[in-house]
């Protein structure tokens, strides 16, 4: 018995050992679980809400609607619509390329699409929607969202894009948008969003911040596989701006249907520098960027030399020729090395040294004063100005009148050119000599300047203003300084030598035998007063002069550039205008009926009759 009850205590302290541990074991686990219980919905509570809200809400930045650009009308030059696309949100599918395979199965996408879509999503954060497809119709948006279970990620969303109903007619100054470079995506959080865009040209590059806006946000509750229930809350973005620019869009239309290529035409309102046309041929379609630029469109606009892309009004660079010669006539004025009645003889050459410098008229035009030479456009006068009073001077008077300083105008990219003086000559290793000054006296030489400028020159001699050509006219409704002639200083010059400059274009265009009578304006629209030029690109030689040269003969590419610069009416300046017709030969017979025919189409549109 005794050892019947040894066992029996044996059996009973190990069944205890046994329960003790087992529930201490247990009495573990519910501890466990209770301090994970706690930590889960005490302690870290608020995250998991939060978490399982994301899970039911999406919440997303909105794109905010670019400013409108119109004309100085209310025309629209610049607008936005509607633009339907699927975006991708890497972050929300597991296999980022098995959900674009599926994709690709129900809206076929082409190698180009793809590589796009690979290349934004290497650059873009995983949260980051990409674009997959722009533009989509009612029914492509039909199939995706039947097959919404099978494309994790995606989704279907409204934004905008840009669109320009004047096309090529407005496209240098209004310019285009492209999507932003890696640069530009940490300037702004706006920026990251799906179909963002940012001017790269023009008006819309020049005013960017303003015509961007701030972005909003919306909150959206989705189920499990990504699909849209409802809307729960928006905060709409803060628009850009809408710009008014000064260019009048029929006048720019009717402008550009004169001009061919290789022509530039510049119009602004004289008092003001209110741009009002600014033509220039070739251009392109800047509607072609939204949906992207195809290697052979590119390879079309920067193929030969008709360079599209380029506005030639702000960025092509021309010798003034013969315009040019009113500035050198002001700057002998000012040094009082001729007088408004001092004669100079013009035997068709002036020898100086062992160089022979001609005129255009080669049997000369006799004794002349400054208001005869400028109408008759005597090159021997103006080659005897020069030398009397220097290039630096001239290059001086140059700058005053806006050639080769830079203008101010709210537009990028646009060049200064160049008025030469001794000093640039000699910093590039070069010495300066007389004869480049005789040559500089009629616009010839190393002066570049754009018909931008040479136009500014116009206004400013009609004038006596320092007017300054800009494009923006209001800014949100609000006018910007610069619409008023007293918003200018003048330029400091005698009415005297104002006046006879003025009298000679006036004789230029208007008397008997005047060098720019095609620019005569007709009927009651008042008198135009202008000045012809013509610029080399290739030079003429002595012997080609003796054998009788005739430029007709010259391939086109080596023909001179036509110009003609002019302001009317005469007696009230309301409108200059620039013209330059690349390779036109002559510019009495190219450019200037060409400004007469562009003056008359502004007189008729803003129908004032003087």
């Amino acid at each position: 018995m005794r050892g019947v009850k040894r066992d029996e205590e044996i059996r009973r302290t190990v069944f205890t050992r046994r329960a003790i541990m087992y529930g201490a074991v247990q009495l573990g686990l519910f501890g466990f679980l209770a301090s994970r219980l706690y930590q889960l919905q005490v302690v870290e509570g608020n995250r998991f809400a939060t978490l399982a809200e994301e899970n039911r809400v999406s919440a997303r930045l909105i794109g905010a609607p670019r400013g409108r650009i119109t004309d100085r009308t209310g025309a629209l030059v610049a607008g936005n619509r509607l633009n339907w696309r699927a975006l991708l949100v890497a972050e929300q599918t597991a296999d980022v390329h098995a959900t674009l395979e599926t994709f690709s199965r129900i809206i076929p996408l082409t190698d180009n699409e793809r590589a796009r879509v690979d290349r934004e999503l290497r650059r873009r954060r995983r949260f980051v929607p990409t674009i997959v497809r722009e533009f989509l119709s009612w029914e492509e948006m039909a199939h995706i969202e039947v097959n919404a279970p099978d494309l994790p990620g995606i989704l279907i969303d409204v934004g905008t894009t840009r669109q320009y109903p004047e096309g090529e007619n407005l496209a240098h100054m209004v310019g285009y948008v492209a999507p932003p470079s890696d640069r530009d995506l940490g300037s702004d959080p706006i920026l990251q969003l799906p179909g963002a865009r940012v001017g790269r040209a023009g008006v819309e590059r020049f005013h960017e911040n303003i015509l961007r806006g701030r972005a909003g946000s919306v909150q959206l509750e989705v189920n499990a596989t990504g699909r849209i229930i409802r809307e729960l809350d928006r905060r709409e973005g803060v628009p850009g701006q809408d710009i008014e620019i000064s260019i009048d869009a029929e006048l720019q239309r009717s402008v550009r249907g004169k001009i061919e290529d290789g022509t530039s035409v510049v119009i602004m309102n004289a008092r003001n520098g209110e741009l009002l046309a600014m033509a220039s041929n070739p251009s392109f379609d800047p509607n072609i960027f939204n949906s992207g630029v195809s290697a052979a469109q590119w390879r079309q606009w920067t193929a030969g030399r008709s360079t599209p892309l380029i506005n030639k009004a702000t960025n092509g660079l021309y010798a003034p020729g013969s315009t040019f010669k009113m500035v050198v006539g002001l700057a002998g004025l000012e040094a009082r090395v001729v007088g408004p009645g001092d004669r100079i003889s013009c035997p068709g050459h002036l020898d100086f040294g062992d160089s022979r410098f001609h005129c255009w008229n080669r049997s000369g035009h006799g004794a002349l004063d400054m208001r005869a030479a400028i109408k008759n456009s005597c090159d021997v006068y103006f080659y005897e100005v020069a030398r009397r009073v220097g290039i630096n001077r001239i290059a001086a008077m140059a700058r005053r009148f806006g050639l080769g300083v830079d203008l101010e105008i709210d537009l990028p990219g646009v060049r200064r050119g160049l008025a030469p003086t001794r000093e640039w000559r000699e910093a590039q290793g070069k010495a300066w000599n007389i004869g480049d000054t005789i040559v500089h006296g009629i616009g010839q030489g190393f002066y570049l300047f754009t018909p931008l400028a040479i136009c500014t020159m116009t206004a400013r001699l009609a004038t006596g203003r320092a007017v300054q050509p800009h494009l923006t006219r209001s800014i949100g409704g609000r006018p910007v300084r610069g619409g008023r002639p007293e918003d200018w200083p003048s330029l400091g010059i005698p009415d005297r030598d104002l006046r006879l400059q003025r009298e000679a274009m006036w004789a230029a265009v208007n008397e008997a035998g005047g060098t720019a009578s095609l620019a005569k304006l007709p009927g009651n629209l008042g008198m135009m007063s202008g000045k012809t030029g013509t610029t080399q690109v290739r030079r003429v030689t002595r012997e080609q002069r003796e054998r009788g040269f005739n430029v007709q003969n010259l391939p086109r590419e080596w023909r001179p550039h036509a110009l003609f610069v002019g302001y009317a009416p005469h007696d009230n300046p309301l409108y200059a205008v620039a013209v330059v017709v690349e390779h036109g030969t002559a510019g009495g017979a190219a450019a200037a009926p060409l400004a007469r025919d562009v003056m008359v189409e502004t007189f008729n549109r803003f129908r004032v009759i003087s």
